[in-house]
């Protein structure tokens, strides 16, 4: 596989969760390549911000965006219906917007579960089953690229919700790659560890000392990788091959050793 063909005002991506951090750089790395965008997430003022980035582009390059809560049950149809009612047909979609939540279960609310449940799986799924289906109708060979996490291999306490939300996103992008792969859709679950971002609540020190010892990667590597593995036309992939080692001892891993780690990580839950 390598990367697609762009036609200069043709050629368009959608991208969830594109205000801030992964999705930034997802839309940074694509109008670099020629690609016309549609940046979705919460707030206006951020999605300005990243187009009033792209503006050095090519003059004939599009960028929109659109302001939607999409932890909704009807706000994958809505997304679908605004963009094809613009006259946007989408070649690549990346649904990368996400909630992160380190709270026990029973700690909580029931509407912030059913936030991340409808947000990382139930409009996920049905954007990338209606952009799929489009995709075979206009005979284009598409990609999808989900942003699933490496926290599904570490159901831990603080982590059920969260991780379990990205063990279904994945299962599903790997299983979904194999029923569409002979019309020439190509879907990838990337699943990336620490990433430095706003997203886990970490302070802009921490993150920056987190890179610094490798801990955490960059968000613009996360999304150069993520990038790389969906050209490749890989199911799923796991950002540096280090991370890859540790994740049998993570599932192994035995409550007795979890059990101090969670002393003294539940200060940090909220």
């Amino acid at each position: 596989m390598s990367r697609p063909t762009i036609i200069p005002a043709r050629t368009w991506a959608l991208i969830t969760g594109a205000g801030s951090g992964i999705g930034r750089c997802y839309a940074l790395r694509l109008a670099a390549m020629g690609y016309n965008l549609v940046l979705v997430g919460n707030h206006e003022t951020p999605l300005k911000q990243v187009v009033a980035e792209l503006q050095p582009c090519s003059p004939e390059q599009q960028f929109r965006t659109l302001t939607m809560d999409l932890a909704r049950v009807e706000a994958a149809n809505e997304l679908y219906e605004a963009i094809g009612a613009a006259g946007i047909e989408i070649d690549l979609l990346i649904n990368n917007a996400g909630i992160f939540s380190f709270c026990d279960v029973l700690n909580t609310s029931e509407e912030l579960i059913e936030r991340i449940l409808l947000l990382h799986d139930m409009t996920t799924t049905k954007l990338c089953r209606r952009y799929a289906a489009r995709m075979v109708e206009r005979g284009v060979k598409g990609h999808i690229l989900n942003m699933s996490s490496y926290s599904l291999w570490m159901p831990f306490p603080g982590l059920a919700i969260y991780s379990a939300s990205k063990a279904y996103l994945k299962a599903f992008s790997v299983a979904f790659s194999k029923e569409v792969e002979e019309q020439g859709i190509t879907i990838t679950a990337i699943c990336p560890a620490g990433v430095a971002t706003d997203l886990y609540g970490l302070p802009r020190k921490l993150q920056e000392f987190g890179m610094k010892v490798g801990g955490l990667i960059s968000a613009d590597r996360c999304a150069k990788r993520g990038l790389k593995a969906l050209w490749r036309g890989r199911r799923c992939s796991v950002p540096d091959w280090w991370n890859r080692l540790w994740i049998p001892l993570l599932v192994a891993l035995p409550m007795w050793i979890l059990r101090p780690i969670r002393r003294r990580t539940m200060q940090f839950q909220k």
